[in-house]
């Protein structure tokens, strides 16, 4: 029983370090999680969605906490109980998710590892039989140290899960394991590879034979049946490959999709807030001197935001900003940058840095060359595959490689036309935009 013990307990302390730690490392993230499961479609606990940071840093020291405590035998009757009452709440959580299908990844080992929902209640099951061994068997549970030095390991390990939380919060996670982390690029995140697996989806087709209803199950094809057809349900056996990027879009207030516009322009400076009506004053008043060095120094700039309109107009009045807002998800602008407000530069698509508005200052931005408008006398606006261009390049490409030809004759406020008016600081009256087929 000793030894039974003894690498329960290594197995236990060590895992709660490493979930803890990892969850710890982004505070923010496990606290938006929390939300989702206190929200009225999963636990209809909204009363707690304000509190949601304040409980998951709660949380995430006292996991990692747990587990030092446990590897150095610290107090260890307070500690087995703890454990015991955090993994059946955990378990209860998971399953009810699983059960439900209400939550799709616990946060367990936060953006580090994915699970999904069934796996993580398999996981807390595991932990669980582990724990109970350790609960049994708690007399073994001998500090590894004197008192003194096990008292100072706890204080220390305590001490440092309070620093990192709050060094984390007023800055980035150490380390991001997002796909919108330095370095990734936001379009190869959003595309699917032609060899990656294909969903399989189940087809429940139902059919009314000689009066009695008959249901045969297919993979797809429709099955061969001397009756008459009632109805078709279909149930998804396996998703196939998910990218990791799937809601990211920068659209103006008109609904246009400029996403893949902005994806292949140089030196872009997207500053984000998920809400203007949350974000933070200090880092708000901020924007306007950056915003002003980075466009003198050949960046452009862009906001990224769910608000609305009215909330747009209110932020720059307020705050002298003189850039546009473009609209994405809410969920995603909370992904790409945990900070309100937070900014990155992209280089075609790519992530080059990204900073909490904390370390605004901290921006590297050497003076860069904007590329030269190509405005015609006619003030007509040639874009080939999202890309700056000219006529001649339009006129020289052959028919047979134009998939769509977009012709926009006159400029209205919020349109396409005038979003790239705006962000480029130029004056195009019309647009003439030309789609390539895909090899």
């Amino acid at each position: 029983m000793r030894i039974v013990v003894a690498l329960s307990r290594i197995f236990v302390g060590v895992l709660f370090i490493i979930s803890g730690l990892i969850k710890l490392n982004d505070p923010l993230g496990f606290s938006y999680k929390l939300q989702e499961y206190f929200s009225p479609d999963v636990l209809n606990l909204p009363f707690l969605e304000p509190y949601a940071l304040m409980i998951s840093i709660f949380v995430v020291v006292f996991e990692v906490v747990l587990g030092v405590f446990l590897l150095i035998g610290y107090k260890p009757k307070f500690t087995v109980w703890s454990l015991l009452a955090m993994i059946v709440f955990f378990t209860f959580l998971t399953f009810y998710s699983a059960y439900f299908d209400k939550v799709k990844d616990c946060g367990c080992f936060g953006d580090a590892l994915k699970l999904t929902p069934w796996e993580s209640f398999t996981k807390d099951v595991i932990l669980l039989v582990f724990i109970l061994v350790l609960f049994i068997g708690k007399k073994y549970i001998k500090p590894v140290f004197t008192q003194l030095p096990t008292t100072v390991l706890a204080l220390l390990s305590f001490i440092f899960c309070l620093w990192l939380g709050f060094h984390v919060l007023m800055h980035l996670p150490v380390v991001d394991f997002r796909a919108y982390k330095i370095g990734a690029n936001i379009e190869e995140g959003m595309s699917t590879p032609d060899d990656a697996p294909k969903p399989v989806i189940e087809y429940s087709w139902k059919f009314d034979v000689n009066g009695k209803e008959e249901v045969i199950k297919t993979m797809g094809d429709y099955p061969s049946v001397e009756g008459d057809f009632i109805s078709v349900d279909t149930e998804v056996i396996d998703e196939g490959y998910q990218p990791p990027i799937y809601d990211f879009s920068i659209e103006n207030s008109n609904g246009d999709n400029l996403t893949e516009y902005f994806l292949h322009e140089d030196n872009v400076i997207v500053i984000i807030s998920y809400s203007l009506e949350k974000i933070e004053k200090a880092g708000a008043e901020k924007l306007t001197a950056f915003s002003k060095r980075a466009e003198g120094l050949g960046y452009k700039v862009i906001g990224l935001t769910a608000s609305g309109d009215a909330a747009k107009e209110k932020i720059n009045e307020t705050y002298g900003l003189d850039f546009e807002w473009y609209l994405c998800d809410e969920k995603a602008l909370k992904t790409v940058v945990r900070s309100n407000p937070g900014i990155i530069e992209m280089d075609q698509g790519t992530v080059q840095q990204k900073v909490h508005w904390n370390d605004i200052e901290t921006l590297v931005l050497p003076k860069v060359e904007r590329k030269p408008e190509p405005i015609q006398d006619d003030g007509i606006l040639y874009l080939i595959d999202n890309e700056i261009s000219t006529e001649e390049d339009l006129d020289a490409l052959d028919e047979n490689d134009i998939e769509e030809l977009y012709v926009l004759k006159e400029r209205n406020e919020g349109d396409i036309l005038d979003s790239i008016n705006k962000a480029n600081k130029t004056n195009y009256t019309s647009l003439v935009k030309a789609v390539l087929k895909q090899e």
